[in-house]
């Protein structure tokens, strides 16, 4: 197909615009003179401690700093993030509900509960425990016994929910984890990233906000016992909302944390720390970095029409085109004006065309570095048009040389804060 690219206004020129405005009105005293300050540069990421690290931006999903981000680890309890998700999907999906009441089993019981070395919610063999509070009890007392419980009743064994995990994990994107327990215990081929992990802690924030909100939940008491969040953050920042935390030996220690500030959140995810304060300082440091130096924009909203090309042998003799969610952009503080975008549409667009079809991309940039590629789709139905007007553009199309689509290049993009 043939393509021509439509270069757009940079985002900096908005502010010519809006100086060559002003200047038209009466002017106001000039202010005393101030010395220019340059831009403080931004530095280089934390040195964090772990074998893989990523800090994600929650609004774009664009990774702002990572180390080793698809080096495969043990995931140890930040599993459970994943059976969480798994859960919530289910319920949501109507096949199990807050209110089953679940029993506990001898697997769940000797496999995660009170006998063990691991993590437990102290769950009784036998006993009936609502959905609700075995949910709460692996989110914030990262319960062995509540996860295989949880387990057990979604898909009727463990290793048929670790199928649905990986299902589950596919749908996201997860290129590069397995999963072989709804725990985290050790076992073979049983493996995530820091990246598979990022992806997921945005998914289940997004998709499932409710039941994500458990995971700001600093203490749950079950059989008279109560726990605290293992995730310390939690006391440390006000900021901090989640998500969860692992460790074995092998694994070494873990945390998946999320804060928000504004209307900005952050990921980051830390994989085989060499101790609980390191891993919590590392993640701590991994978010402040994020809300200090990078900031999101609002480039585009969705359903408005970016371009509106000629369309060929159709009912109408316009195609609007724009994007079908709202375009964000997170760059380091300062390189706003650096944004550029630029449109691919086809030389010659011949109808029909359906409501959310991609035409063609937008293309955003920043320095000349590629940030984001947005499909370009089709904002209403454009059918066919009648027998002699498509006979006429026939005609009309034998002298339609292959020159530039003649869309109107949008000249102003949102800034957010």
């Amino acid at each position: 197909m043939n393509f021509s690219r439509r270069t757009l206004i940079p985002f900096a020129a908005l502010v010519l615009l809006v100086g060559a405005a002003v200047a038209q009105t009466p002017p106001r005293p000039s202010p005393v003179p101030r010395p220019v300050v340059p831009e403080a540069p931004v530095p280089p990421p934390p040195d964090v401690d772990g074998k893989s690290w990523v800090l994600m931006d929650y609004a774009t999903g664009q990774i702002l700093a990572s180390k080793e981000p698809d080096q495969r680890v043990e995931p140890a309890s930040i599993t459970k993030v994943m059976t969480d998700y798994v859960v919530s999907a289910e319920i949501a999906n109507g096949k199990i509900h807050m209110t089953d009441p679940v029993t506990i089993s001898e697997n769940a019981w000797r496999g995660g509960g009170a006998g063990t070395d691991g993590s437990t919610s102290f769950l009784k063999l036998n006993s009936q425990v609502p959905l609700k509070d075995l949910l709460y009890g692996m989110i914030i007392q990262s319960g062995n016994d509540a996860a295989i419980a949880l387990a057990e009743h979604t898909a009727g064994s463990e290793p048929a929910f670790a199928g649905l995990m990986n299902a589950y994990a596919k749908q996201l994107g997860m290129a590069n984890s397995n999963f072989e327990n709804a725990s985290g215990y050790p076992i073979a081929n049983h493996y995530t990233t820091a990246h598979d992990i990022a992806l997921l802690s945005r998914a289940l924030i997004h998709d499932f906000p409710e039941d994500y909100a458990i995971s700001a939940v600093k203490e749950f008491e079950w059989n008279g016992i109560k726990q605290h969040n293992r995730n310390t953050l939690l006391w440390r920042d006000p900021s901090v909302d989640g998500i969860k935390t692992g460790h074995t030996a092998a694994a070494g220690y873990c945390l998946a944390a999320s804060a928000k500030q504004g209307e900005s959140r952050m990921i980051a995810i830390v994989m085989g720390a060499s101790s609980e304060k390191a891993r919590a300082d590392s993640a701590m440091a991994l978010l402040n970095y994020g809300f200090r130096f990078y900031e999101t924009h609002k480039l585009y909203d969705a359903g408005k029409p970016l371009a509106t090309p000629r369309l060929w042998k159709g009912a109408t003799n316009q195609l609007p085109l724009g994007v079908a969610d709202s375009v964000q952009v997170t760059v380091k503080r300062g390189q706003y004006d650096q944004l550029k975008a630029t449109m691919d549409i086809p030389a010659t667009l011949i109808a029909p065309f359906t409501k959310g079809q991609q035409v063609g991309t937008l293309r955003i940039t920043l320095a000349g570095q590629p940030v984001q590629n947005v499909p370009l789709v089709a904002l209403a139905d454009a059918p066919q048009g009648g027998f002699f007007s498509r006979l006429w553009d026939s005609i009309l199309l034998w002298f339609h040389s292959d020159k530039k689509a003649d869309a109107e290049a949008p000249a102003k993009g949102a800034d957010a804060k």
